[in-house]
């Protein structure tokens, strides 16, 4: 007989991701609730990989990441953001921005430490921290008919001698919310003279819509220097199933980052690395993302206009909130799944992202997809 487990964490189940998903793959719906392209990414970088496995970089790696890619990311980091990470101190890729995050809070996170969490939140925040062995507390954003923010007055309101950690997520998944400098300068204010630390999810960081500039933790020397700063190549070339991704962090804190991380997945696959570097040679690719996501998210706005959803801001990010209040009084979990079954396009329910399931009346789409994808799921949306 196989002897009782006793969980760590007894909150977890199956994803919300992985059911609508499976749900959708049942009902032959256009799935837009996982946030993944059904596009691919460019030739030339799956030819980088490739003549990266032909030179024989098949072996493993360096710890902390082929030396190439840590270079280029710092190279990028400093161009766009003006801060010089250290590259062989500072700076550790990973097998995607969840091991990041999960390594950066395991790392720094112990046993009743407090950590505030921003929700609607990310769904792998929490059971990391409860992994750790820490305490998440959580501040509900404010959401109006201008769309979501964060109230930094109750950020401050939640910060005491047990705090360790505040993580952010900028853009932000899933409202689509963009902190601005007004943002960062409140948060600015809260650990000023603290010991608290940061942890800055910034994987959509390329996907900041109407001209505004991607306001990185790292444009700010007093945040920077307390705080781990996570993005993924996987969202930024449209190869989320490479799960590459890294993390940049003062050396004091990478020290300890690498210290798990070497007991966790040690290194990363070997040959995308050296492909990814190479391909990083030129910044086309990431400087012209904010363009084509916007195209995509325009057409899918004017596509919804003619619907009877209520469209919140998308001001970053790949993901499309949505009111439906005017169309059914069912909980967002419900209401989604309508939608699959019977619509036959797949949505994420926002309350999936709170800790309590918050009732907001508002589903999540993904526009991270073809133009005929998003055609489709439109049509079948006008007839709601």
């Amino acid at each position: 007989m196989t002897p009782q487990l006793t969980t760590r964490l007894p909150a977890v189940g199956t994803t919300v991701f992985t059911r609508m998903s499976q749900l959708a793959a049942q009902a032959g719906a256009v799935n837009l609730g996982q946030g993944f392209p059904d596009f691919g990414c460019e030739r030339s970088l799956i030819s980088a990989v490739n003549d990266a496995m032909l030179a024989d970089f098949n072996q493993y790696p360096m710890m902390s990441g082929a030396p190439v890619l840590r270079q280029a990311i710092g190279t990028k980091i400093g161009a766009l953001y003006g801060h010089a990470y250290n590259v062989d101190s500072e700076i550790t890729v990973t097998a995607g921005a969840t091991q990041a995050l999960t390594t950066a809070i395991l790392c720094c996170v112990h046993p009743g430490d407090e950590v505030i969490v921003i929700e609607p939140v990310y769904d792998s925040y929490v059971p990391a921290i409860t992994l750790a062995g820490g305490v998440p507390v959580a501040v509900e954003m404010e959401v109006t008919a201008t769309g979501y923010a964060v109230p930094w007055s109750k950020v401050a309101a939640a910060v005491n001698r047990k705090t360790r950690l505040i993580i952010i997520n900028t853009p932000h998944n899933p409202t689509s919310t963009v902190l601005r400098a007004a943002d960062l300068q409140a948060l600015s204010d809260i650990v000023r003279g603290t010991e608290m630390l940061i942890l800055s999810d910034e994987v959509y960081e390329h996907m900041v819509y109407e001209g505004h500039r991607h306001e990185s933790v790292s444009r700010y020397p007093a945040l920077a220097e307390r705080a781990f700063v996570v993005s993924s190549f996987g969202k930024t070339y449209h190869v989320t199933g490479w799960k590459i991704g890294y993390v940049a962090a003062p050396a004091a804190l990478m020290a300890e980052f690498r210290k798990v991380h070497q007991y966790n997945v040690f290194s990363v696959n070997t040959p995308m690395q050296h492909g990814i570097a190479s391909y990083m040679a030129d910044p086309t690719p990431y400087l012209d993302l904010p363009a084509f996501y916007q195209r995509k998210r325009d057409l899918f706005r004017d596509g919804l206009k003619k619907s009877r959803f209520e469209l919140l801001p998308a001001d970053g990010t790949y993901f499309q909130c949505v009111r439906y209040d005017k169309i059914s009084t069912q909980t967002e979990a419900a209401f989604a799944e309508w939608l699959t079954t019977e619509i036959k396009v797949a949505a994420i329910p926002v309350s999936a992202f709170y800790q309590q399931g918050k009732e907001s009346g508002i589903v999540r789409f993904c526009f991270a997809k073809q133009d005929n994808t998003l055609a489709l799921a439109l049509e079948r949306l006008a007839t709601v």
